[in-house]
């Protein structure tokens, strides 16, 4: 029994010796409200980390749908800004109580749902970060492909000697392998240091862009048919499909909307998080989809057909003997794009698993290793067997993620118009009763009954989405899915709160902790280790307040 205990110490994360169970449960270093000397990003970082995360294949590909839809060009990239321009916002406002008070999602979370209740909505985060990690590497995988066969075009006849069951040939697991290992030494770096590797992305990926984008004009001869072909849809026809890829975009961003307090709580300023992400978001997801019509309707003009994945169309570059500038041409554009593929996943997934995985077990796993872990899960989940099984499976996460809307409906009412900005960073941390987020035994009825309120308008319409036969009225609602599930949640929890008081109700806005946290960060820190005193400070500035 003692060995199984030394064991069981080893693994621990470091916490404060002689927690309770509860205590255990709620907190560790990586939990507390991020130090000072950690707050590091200022609005370039933001900058250059929504390029990093923009530049990457599913935005480049993101237009391609709405064009085979029957739109044109300019209708399609009209949906990228409408869509970017409409969930940024919402972006910038969950994000907000991250960087005033520099606490990551689960903890901002917390005070919605309550200390226990936030767990399931956690879960639900770290569940789709793992899954999307997964199916991101597979995606590089690709690219690390098209690297190889830059370098070495024997690579594409690498004898198979796998199994026809393990869905993958060697040639296919070798480049996903060596793509999965190039991200891993990223997710070690803690999250106020990784901001310098999304300073690599926002100088490399323009160049690469707009070299693959004149190289396809010259091939092509001009900038292809694309760009001139109409659209076949008019009336009401062409309203909802605008409105349906609108929404697309929209449901691409709604996990980062919901978790963004994870960066926000890095920023150095909370200004610093508020405008350069409400303008560099939009600005770079249209740039990207920009650049790929461009390039796509290039690919027509010299294939005769559209290519829409940029790795496929530098794939066929290889193709009947390329000259040694064709191939570093493909090599270094190829290359950029696997760069931006890793900072993809760590901005999207990698953090925000870590940071989920570290609320769901405090006591054995922070952000390090929760990292790691959705690495695992990434690499056990054979993410090529889930895509082949179902050609329509990214469009069910999409649609799933959607419904994460309801939890930051909830997340953005109980901010500013509930708690009108107040917060009580101590009882963040604290499970006794009648502390501010202990609600009824650490859960909040009002915030699951606004949840699953905005679940239910739309639960008819999601079914239509996997295949089955529902009501058009249906089909409506939920192509506005990201509306209803937020304001449908946040109007029932309006209401609720207003029959039912919280604790710390506020009737004028103001951005403040109760708490005095970081004046009295001596009663919950120890100074030298950097971890809440539970038993003696906490209870001390419980009475106080």
């Amino acid at each position: 029994m003692d060995l199984v205990n030394r064991i069981m110490q080893s693994l621990e994360v470091t916490h404060e010796p002689n927690l309770t169970l509860a205590e255990q449960l709620i907190t560790n270093e990586d939990m507390l409200p991020v130090e000072p000397e950690k707050r590091t990003w200022r609005g370039y970082n933001y900058v250059a980390f929504w390029i990093a995360d923009m530049f990457n294949i599913n935005m480049w590909m993101i237009v391609s749908s709405m064009i085979q839809l029957g739109m044109s060009w300019w209708q399609a990239w009209i949906c990228v800004w409408l869509g970017q321009g409409i969930a940024t916002p919402f972006l910038v406002l969950n994000a907000r109580p991250g960087a005033v008070f520099h606490v990551t999602f689960p903890i901002v979370n917390r005070a919605s749902f309550g200390m226990f209740g936030s767990l399931w909505c956690v879960f639900n985060r770290a569940a789709m970060a793992c899954i999307w990690y997964g199916v991101q590497a597979s995606i590089g995988g690709s690219c690390v492909l098209v690297m190889l066969r830059a370098m070495w075009p024997s690579i594409n006849d690498l004898p198979n000697s796998m199994p026809a069951s393990s869905g993958t040939d060697t040639r296919d697991y070798l480049c996903f392998f060596l793509f999965w290992l190039i991200s891993l030494p990223v997710i070690w770096f803690p999250v106020h240091k990784v901001r310098h590797f999304f300073l690599v992305t926002p100088v490399l990926m323009p160049i690469a862009s707009i070299t693959f984008l004149v190289w396809c004009i010259v091939k092509a001869h001009g900038i292809g048919p694309i760009i001139h072909q109409p659209s076949t849809l008019h009336g009401s026809k062409l309203g909802w499909a605008m409105v349906v890829s609108t929404m697309s975009c929209i449901s691409n961003k709604v996990t980062l909307v919901t978790n963004a307090p994870d960066f926000a709580s890095r920023a150095r300023t909370p200004s610093a998080a508020l405008y350069p992400q409400l303008f560099a978001s939009p600005l770079t997801a249209s740039f990207v989809c920009l650049i790929g019509i461009l390039v796509s309707s290039s690919s027509q003009a010299i294939y005769g057909k559209a290519i829409w994945s940029p790795i496929n169309l530098l794939g066929n570059f290889l193709n009947d003997n390329p000259s040694k500038a064709t191939r570093f041409g493909v090599w270094f554009i190829s290359a950029s794009f696997m760069i931006s593929q890793v900072t993809t996943n760590v901005s999207a997934n990698s953090v925000s698993a870590g940071c989920d995985l570290t609320a769901l077990c405090p006591r054995f796993i922070n952000i390090r290793r929760g990292g790691y872990i959705a690495a695992t899960v990434g690499l056990a989940m054979c993410p090529w067997n889930v895509l082949k099984s179902s050609n329509e499976f990214t469009s069910y996460l999409s649609a799933y993620s959607v419904f994460l809307s309801s939890i930051a409906g909830v997340m953005v009412t109980e901010y500013y118009i509930v708690r009108k900005g107040h917060y009580n960073v101590k009882d963040l941390y604290n499970t006794e009763k009648g502390s501010w987020y202990w609600y009824t035994y650490g859960v909040n009825f009002r915030a699951y009954a606004a949840y699953i309120s905005g679940i239910l308008i739309n639960a008819v319409g999601f079914a239509g989405a996997t295949g089955r036969i529902v009501p058009l009225a249906a089909t409506r609602i939920y192509e506005l899915s990201f509306f209803t599930g937020f304001g449908v949640s946040a109007i029932v929890y309006w209401a609720l709160n207003r029959v039912f008081p919280v604790v710390g109700a506020a009737d004028t806005f103001e951005e403040i902790d109760v708490s005095e946290y970081e004046h009295k960060s001596s009663g919950l820190r120890d100074v030298e280790g950097g971890h809440i005193d539970m038993k003696d400070g906490g209870s001390e500035i419980a009475s106080e307040i």
